[in-house]
Parts: C-alpha cells; sequence; structure tokens
C-alpha cells in the first residue's frame, strides 16, 4: 500500500528546456502547458499532394511533427510523426535508427494520393539534445532527398528480369530451411504462435509467419517479404535490415488481441540473390538473439 501511494505522488519532471528543442531541431513549437508537451512542426509545402484530385494543404494532415515531454525514468521522451514520399522513408528511416530514435510504424493515411505519402511513427526516450538532435537528422535526410530530386521517384534503382530463375538450392543453403519454387520464383515461410482471444492458436498458416520470396535472376533479384516480430524485436529487425539496403514498406499489427503481441513489417530489396538471402538470415539470427536475450532474464 505504501508502496502504491509513493507511486502516486512521485516527483515531477523536470520542465523541458523548449529553447533548445527549437534550436537543435531547427522548427519553432507551441507549448501545451495543460499536457506539458512542446510540440514542433514541419509542413511538407516542398511538393504539391493531391488527394482525390483535390490539392490538398499541409493543414490537412500533411505536416511532420514531434512533441516533446518530460520522461520520469530519462530526462525526455518524444513522439512525432513524419510525413514522407516513397523515396524518403528508408532514408530517412537510417537517419532515425541511427540517431537514438525508434521507429514504430509506417504506413499510409490516404487512397488515391498523388504522389504517395506514408506516414512514419517515431518515438524515443533519452537526453532531450539527443532526442531533439535525431528528430532533426531524420528531418534531415527527408531533405537531402528532395535536394537531389524536386520529384520524388517512381522506383528503386536497379532492373528486375522478366522471367524469374532463381537457383532455390543457394537461397535454401544461405537461409538454412526448405521452402518452394514456383515458375523460377522461390519462397521460404517460418511460423510463430499467438493465442487468441477465443482460445484457438494462430500458427504459420493462419498468417503468423515470417516469409521472404525471390523472383529475377540470380545476378539481378528482388526480395519482398514480411517479418513477424515481437515488439522488443522490432527494432533490432528494422536496424539488421536497414543495414543490409532492404527498404522497409510498411509496419503495422494484422490482428487485434493476440498473445504475445505481434508486429509486421514488410519489406523489398534488390540486388544478388544470395546477398539479398544474406541480409534475411541476418535479420533472422537477430531476432534469435533477441528472444535467447529475452529467455534468459
Amino acid at each position: 500500500m505504501i508502496f502504491g501511494l509513493l507511486c502516486a505522488i512521485s516527483v515531477p519532471a523536470a520542465d523541458l528546456d523548449t529553447n533548445v528543442i527549437q534550436k537543435l531541431t531547427g522548427l519553432s513549437g507551441k507549448m501545451n502547458a495543460e499536457e506539458g508537451v512542446f510540440k514542433v512542426t514541419s509542413p511538407r509545402n516542398d511538393v504539391k499532394v493531391s488527394v482525390d484530385q483535390w490539392q490538398m494543404p499541409p493543414f490537412m494532415g500533411l505536416t511532420s511533427w514531434a512533441a516533446f515531454k518530460p520522461g520520469m525514468k530519462e530526462e525526455a521522451m518524444v513522439m512525432g510523426d513524419l510525413v514522407l514520399f516513397q523515396d524518403e522513408v528508408n532514408p530517412v528511416m537510417s537517419a532515425a535508427l541511427e540517431n537514438g530514435l525508434s521507429v514504430t510504424a509506417l504506413h499510409n493515411h490516404f487512397f488515391f494520393d498523388d504522389p504517395k505519402v506514408y506516414f512514419m511513427h517515431i518515438g524515443g526516450e533519452g537526453k532531450l539534445e539527443t532526442l531533439a538532435m535525431g528528430v532533426k537528422a531524420a528531418l534531415d535526410a527527408s531533405k537531402g532527398v528532395r535536394a537531389k530530386g524536386s520529384q520524388p521517384a517512381k522506383s528503386f534503382a536497379g532492373e528486375i528480369p522478366a522471367k524469374s530463375s532463381i537457383a532455390a538450392s543457394a537461397i535454401q543453403e544461405v537461409l538454412g530451411t526448405k521452402g518452394e519454387s514456383n515458375n523460377g520464383m522461390f519462397k521460404v515461410v517460418i511460423g510463430r504462435k499467438a493465442k487468441m482471444p477465443c482460445g484457438c492458436e494462430a500458427t504459420k498458416e493462419m498468417g503468423v509467419n515470417t516469409w521472404a520470396a525471390f523472383a529475377g535472376s540470380d545476378e539481378s533479384a528482388v526480395v519482398d517479404g514480411d517479418f513477424a516480430v515481437l515488439e522488443d524485436e522490432l527494432q533490432p529487425v528494422l536496424k539488421s535490415l536497414r543495414q543490409s539496403s532492404i527498404n522497409i514498406v510498411a509496419i503495422h499489427h494484422h490482428m487485434t488481441h493476440e498473445a504475445p503481441r505481434i508486429l509486421f513489417l514488410h519489406y523489398w530489396g534488390k540486388g544478388k540473390a544470395t546477398e539479398l538471402a544474406s541480409a534475411v538470415q541476418r535479420a533472422l539470427k537477430t531476432q534469435e538473439n533477441v528472444k535467447q536475450t529475452a529467455s534468459l532474464q
């Protein structure tokens, strides 16, 4: 009972240094005194976007933002949502991950948007300066892409042969698991389990799985797939894939009320088939290391 009272009357966190946030992010912000939250914003007015054949002003949902508040265990915490075009997503994700931020979701908000717009949710806890500089690094990465081309790119670099001829044996050797071949393509599926509210167990064939599918040729291949990860596995797997130049195209959930909670990240990569397989294998190994560490705790 005494412990509960102590938690309920915990010492308030120190006030935020809003000048530091504005200086390091390069953005002006507003304080919500009632919530103790300071939010900086950056409207995407550098590229015109139409939604449903209507040119959308940034006010209607095309504004990147980051909200800071004092932390309880750390000096500060940040949450935010970055408005990005397809060719900006992965450079920005790498910048965020490399500068102390977590990436927690990646998805679309609209249909019939031109060019297509994606929204990357970020978060973090730690030193205020580190978090603010992480936000700045992510925004700078977006600006760096646009500096190279005012309009978003239409595709990733690299060609994909129309007729596939992937050597399944080489992929299987790298991944250490058997898969299925189809018209020169190759796919592996690795299952995991979750308990649903009804008490039923959702398994591999129910969609709780990690998979990788390869097409093209051995020298010029494409891989696409999905990682089913626990929450503690998400950031390490994202970092591993991005360090291997694999593009992340979505982060979201597929179910509700499952136990344990499982998130899904979808990816796309181009290159030599065995190099792509090695990238997937490294991410799988990273995921396994997180599992093993958790089991020892």
